[in-house]
This record gives C-alpha cells, structure tokens and sequence, in this order.
C-alpha cells in the first residue's frame, strides 16, 4: 500500500485540538491558520490575556472563538453561561453566531444571541434553557442582566470584539458595569483593528497582564486591495455611481455602497431600482426583521448591490465580496480602512472606488499621509493597471447618465422627495463632519484643479470622442489672459479698462519674472551633480572681495540674543520622562508593548463632545430648551458596583414573564432543573393548557435528585393517579370504609364525653 501523507506543519492540527472542534474547523474550510491565529490560539490556551490588534480581514472571529470551543468542549448541566462574546453592532453579533454555529457543530454546546430590537421574552426563555456562550450587543445585554438579577460568576472566557468600536458608538458605561460583575479569575480577551488611549486603559483595569499581540499594522491595507479615487462634483455623484455599476464594474459582482446617512440611503435605493440594479439596504433605525431579510437577501446573491451607512464598516463579513464603493468619502482615514476592509479578506483581491467632491480632498491628503502613500495624478500615470490613482471624470461619461437622472426625478415624485430630503441631510452631515488636519487644507491649494480622465473610466471610442474630451478638457482648464475690466476696451472706453491698463504697464515686469520663476521651479531639474556649479562661501567670497564691517553687518540677518540665567534656570522635565524613557518600575510589560500602539484620537473625541453638549433638545413637560447634562441626572439607576445606568433597565417585565410562565428564579451554579424552564402552552377547548411536567425541555439534561417538595408532590400524584384508576365498586367500598371508619370514631368520641360526665 502506498505510504500515507504526512500532514502539513503548521496547520490547526497542531494545536492539539480535540476532535470535535478539529472536525468544525475542516468542516468550515479553514486548512492552514492566519497570522494572527497562529499567534493567538495557542496564548489563549494557555490561559492568558490577550490583546490582539489586526487589521479587517485578517481571521480575528476564528481567533478567539476557537480555542472558546476548546477551552469549554461540551455543555455542562451546572445553570449559567461559561463564554460571554460582546460586538458593537447586531450584524457583526449575529455573523459570530453564526461562525459559533458552523465552529461548534460537532460539539453540544450551546449558544445564544443577545440583540437590541429582539423580544425580550424570548431572551428570558433562551437564559433559562442554560447556554454555555452567549453573544450579545453590550446594551441589550445589560438589560437583560439588571432586569433578571443576573451574577455572571461563571463566566470563564469574556471577549471585547472591534472594541475600538465599542468606545466610539458610547458603551463605556455599560462594559464598566458588566465588567464589575464579572468574576476576576475570567480570561479576558481584547480584539480591535486600532488601539486607542482610552481602550489601553480599559484594557489595563480590565484584563491581567495582558499579551499584546499587533500585527499588520504598518500596512494596514491588504496588498490585493486596489484603491481607485474619481473627483466629481457633488452634483454628478449619481450619474457616476450609475455608470460604475453599469460599465465599471463586471456583472456578477458583490458590491457594498456605502453612504452618508439614512436618507441617502433611501434615496440611492430608489434611483438604482429604477436604473435596473437589483439591491438591498440596511441602517441603523431599520427594523431587526428587515435587516436581516435585507442582509440575507444579499448574501444569497439574489441582490448584487447592498447600500449601507456606517454601521456595516465593522466586522461584517460577506463571503465572495468583489467590490466596495464610497458615495461620499470618509471623515476620517481609519473609517476608510475599516470601509475598504469589506473586501481582499482571506487571500481574496478587491477594488474600493471613492467619490471625492471638491470639499473632500482634504480629507483624501489625509488619508494618503495615513497610508504613507503617494498621491498619484492622471498627469503623471496613464497605466490602467496603477493602483491608487487619482483622476477626473470625462464629461462624456456624465452626459450619458445625467439625462436618465434626469428624467426619473421629474416622472417620480417619490424618487424628486427622497433627493430634497438627502439634499438636507447632506448639509447636516457636512456640519457635523470632523474637519481634516490644518495642513491638508493648506497642501489642496497645490492639489490640480482639472486631471485627466481617470484609467477606469477613459472611453475606447473612436478619435473623434478622443477630441471631444480633450477640447473639453482644455476648455476646462482655460484662464484668459484679459481680466472682465479689459473686455472689450477697444468699443468702450471705461475708468476701469484704462485703470487696468495702467496697471499692467506698471506691474507688467514683474508678473513676467514672477510666473518664469514658476515654471522653472515646477519643472523636475535635469542636472545631475557635475553638471550643477559649485556654490562660493562666505570665505571666498572675503579673499576676492573686501567688504567693510558696515556691509558686514547689513548683510547678515540680525539674530535676536536670548537671555540665560545659569544660576536661576530651571529646566523643562515632562511629568512622564522616565515613563517614556522606560526607566519607570511600575511601568507593566503590556504598557510598554502598548506604549508604540497607541493611535491618539482625544482631540477629536473632544471636539466632538463639546458639540454634542452644546446641543440643546426641547422638553415638552417643561416648554424650554434644555442641554444633555440636565437630562443625564434624572432617569438613572446607580448599580451595587456605583455606575450610573439608564432606569429603564429595571421595568419589572421578568417577573410578570416568570409569574406567566410559572417558572422559578434562575440560581446560577445550582444543577440544571426542568422547573427553570417556561413549559410550552397548548390550547385546548378554548383555553390554555400547559404540557405535561414530566416532559423535558429539549436538550435538558435528566436531574435524578428530589427535594422533599418534589417528593410530597409526586406522592400526591400518585394517589390521585391510584384513584382514578380504580373501578366503581372499589370506589364505593373504599368510601364505605371511609364512612365507617368515621363512624366508629365518632361513637368513641361520644362514649368517652359520656363516661367523663359520669
């Protein structure tokens, strides 16, 4: 027989996964781990805290969710979870249940999904059925403890997924409170795209000597990504977007659109429905049930185009995703990162196409500088294959569309309303964009006015459009030399025209050096080095040339003397020197990993909660404007651990659901026992009927231990049973007896009250 393959080092098996979770990993289709999974899964293993920084796509969900299946390996019949997993956003919850699900299927554990929209009924049902991990929004999942009295001190292995993310969409107080409840001997994991300060002391209160684990940072982009940026007008966006999907992109693709707000959301669906594209959306104040129709639909490819805002730009991965389009260009460069990360996961290539309007290349020089990259014009790369290109839109390609625009607003008046509407929003959204850095504003005065048509989108037409381009490229690009004063001098003889031409002969001179020192400067200098001349110091200058003392001082510039006292001086120390210097003894090693990772964005953070205190809402109660901070006091609940959380966690709903039910309190820690479970209703003749006891929830495991109540109750029941199961004539008999035997008793009673009165 011909001898076996060995197996490939380096692969999952030699993790010494146990065989149901080694099955689940070859069922999903993984062979050889990432990066960051052969870094994290065996430290997590080991038992240690972990804080992994990776960039989108790079297989953090498997990271942490595989060796979970390992550490946990089968349910345990003790009442409370073992594994709680937290995700900012609903979609990004419910595609880690879903990888749990596809992970675990050969184990018997169970999982849960804890999301905001979501009965509350049916969370309290799936606690009760006693899961081993459970996977939850922060909000939802707080709720739901404060509301059920929840301890959660059997949770062993707790993760922050994107907790970057969790930071800026506002669950600061809610982790705070989840964490206080927490047990401390958990194992704690962190995973995020970006470490912020503020995540790094989190991470520092939360976690025990943490492992950093940072790869693929400096990168920060996949290498088969493809970046291709279009300066439009804001105006022309729609008719580009739909050229891109008619001409642009090939036909079968999967392509995310993502946008600026709700509104243009909306707008954009109707317009591409009537254009023929067959898409899908979701938001955030969309209903739970139509975004998960919406995404399904999308996954199944039964839609082509799926328009989002922001809240898909994290964590959702959508398998077989080609492309990535943004309708407007992102405020800051790592929502762009997080935006293009949609696509080239998993060794997969992909393209990102972004719309920049006149008021967003400040915003694109940022990015540039983020990515250390260089701007690369159309003036200067022609090759369709260049990647990251910057170019213009022919105006060819805007009149093809912009009629069809065009007449869909005026034959819709649905379509002409949406547009007003994302007309309006867009000016809320530009005042409450974080505005670009002071020195990308000042490098758009040298970004070019007009470039050439991008690669992407330059026609293969006949050269008669080639000329029709180029003439209205050149048209574009005209300045004539005459200012509005100077036409048509000849026929008018105006105070301004001979004002200006008297300008001109004054000034003529210098204007004429002033414009050849810019070309000069603008052209790239051909010389090489001995071919430039040698420049003469101030030395030799001195040997060929007496200057006198006067000439001398005039010369140099004047250098202002600073004053320095010796004696009294006090030099400058930052507070923080040995710290940075690494001389600190209680300097962690975790601080001194994260000290390099730490991506600072206080300054905008605080910006941005200025504004949103400043931002008054009116009272109805009180008929008056009033600020954040006076709505913030009232309505607060403060927890055992002293954080202050909204009152409406604590309604009172789980004991009306318990009563409904008659389901006993859950004990964690306590065996697992049917009482817990809410018995399944049936309705018979009219009324509801609840299923035999006996019965057992599915998946239950069988308790074998009675209590003395149980034991009366079941001896009650039998007796009954015994009773009912008797003939008619046993029954009289035994009533019979009963009767005599009650009898006798009473003559007793009357003999012995006889003989006392005697």
């Amino acid at each position: 027989m011909p001898a076996s393959k060995k197996k490939a080092g380096g692969g999952f098996q030699s993790f010494g996964l146990t065989t149901q979770v080694y099955k689940g990993v070859m069922k999903k289709g993984y062979r050889l781990p990432t990066p960051i999974q052969r870094k994290c899964i065996p430290l997590i293993i080991e038992g240690k805290d972990v804080v992994a920084m990776a960039r989108t796509g790079s297989g953090k969900t498997a990271a942490f969710l595989i060796p979970l299946l390992e550490k946990l390996k089968c349910h345990s019949v003790v009442a409370g979870a073992r594994a709680l997993v937290l995700s900012p956003t609903r979609e990004l919850a419910a595609q880690t249940m879903k990888f749990t699900k596809e992970l675990g299927k050969f184990t018997d554990l169970r999982s849960v999904l804890i999301l905001g929209g979501d009965s509350m009924e049916d969370h309290f049902s799936a606690i009760h059925n006693n899961p081993d991990i459970i996977i939850a929004t922060p909000g939802r999942f707080l709720h739901l403890v404060v509301e059920m009295d929840l301890k959660l001190s059997s949770v062993e292995y707790v993760v922050f997924d994107e907790a970057d993310r969790l930071f800026e969409l506002g669950f600061l107080e809610q982790l705070k409170e989840i964490l206080s409840r927490l047990p401390e001997n958990r194992q704690t994991l962190l995973f995020s795209a970006t470490l912020p300060k503020k995540l790094v002391e989190f991470a520092q209160a939360g976690l025990s000597n943490p492992t950093l684990v940072r790869l693929d940072v400096e990168s920060k982009l996949s290498d088969q990504l493809k970046l291709s940026f279009f300066t439009v007008r804001e105006d022309d966006k729609p008719a580009l977007l739909l050229h891109i999907l008619h001409h642009v992109i090939p036909e079968g693709h999967q392509t995310v659109l993502f946008t600026e707000t709700k509104h243009h959301v909306e707008y954009l669906n109707l317009l591409c429905t009537a254009a023929g594209v067959n898409c899908s959306y979701i938001y955030s104040s969309l209903d739970q049930a139509a975004r998960k129709i919406n995404v399904t639909k999308f996954v199944n490819k039964e839609a082509g185009l799926l328009i989002v805002t922001d809240v898909a730009a994290r964590g959702i991965d959508i398998p077989l995703l080609d492309n990535v389009i943004n309708y407007n260009f992102p405020a800051t460069p790592k929502l762009f990162v997080h935006r293009v990360g949609r696509v080239a996961r998993a060794g997969r290539s992909g393209v990102a196409y972004s719309m920049v309007a006149n008021d967003e290349v400040a915003h694109l020089l940022d990015l540039h500088l983020f990515l250390n990259r260089e701007i690369k014009n159309t003036t200067e790369f022609s090759s369709v294959d260049e990647d990251g290109v910057v170019g213009g839109v022919p105006q060819s390609v805007i009149d093809d569309q912009e009629e069809f625009v065009r007449s869909v607003h005026t034959t819709s008046f649905d379509l002409a309303s949406a547009k007003q509407v994302a007309d309006n929003a867009h000016k809320h959204y530009i005042k409450s964009r974080v505005a670009p850095s002071n020195d990308a504003i000042r490098r758009t005065k040298d970004f070019p006015v007009t470039l050439l048509p991008h690669p992407s989108l330059r026609p293969s037409s006949s050269p008669v459009e080639a000329k029709k381009d180029s003439l209205l490229e050149s048209i574009r690009g005209y300045r004539p030399q005459q200012t509005i004063f100077e036409v048509a001098a000849s026929r008018t003889k105006s105070v301004a025209a001979q004002v200006m031409k008297s300008k001109r002969q004054y000034h003529g001179q210098v204007i004429k050096t002033t414009t050849q020192q810019k070309s000069i400067s603008s052209k790239p200098s051909m010389a090489t080095k001995s071919d430039t001349p040698e420049m003469s110091t101030d030395q030799d200058l001195e040997s060929f040339i007496s200057i006198t003392p006067w000439e001398q001082k005039k010369s140099r510039k004047t250098k202002t003397k600073e004053f320095h006292d010796d004696e009294h001086y006090v030099p400058y120390t930052p507070a923080d020197l040995h710290t940075e210097r690494g001389l600190s003894l209680g300097m962690s090693g975790f601080e001194q990993q994260a000290a390099g990772a730490v991506l600072d964005l206080t300054q905008d953070e605080e910006r941005d909660m200025k504004k949103t205190k400043s931002i008054k809402k009116w009272d109805r109660k009180r008929k008056r404007f009033i600020g954040e901070s006076e709505t913030t006091k009232k309505k607060k609940l403060k927890t055992e651990s002293g954080h202050w959380i909204d009152a409406t966690y604590k309604s009172g709903i789980y004991e009306e659901w318990k009563s409904k039910h008659k389901v006993a309190q859950l004990c964690e820690g306590q065996p697992e026992s049917s009482e817990t479970h809410p018995l399944p209703q049936q309705r018979r003749r009219g009324k509801w009927h609840t299923k035999g006891s006996q019965q057992a929830i599915k998946g239950s495991a069988k308790r074998e231990l009675r209590n003395a109540d149980e034991i009366l109750q079941l001896r009650k029941k039998a007796s009954r049973n015994r009773y009912k199961q008797m003939g008619k004539r046993d029954r009289s008999k035994r009533r019979q007896q009963k009767s005599n035997t009650s009898s006798t008793h009473q003559t007793k009673i009357r003999n012995n009250s006889k003989g006392r009165k005697r």
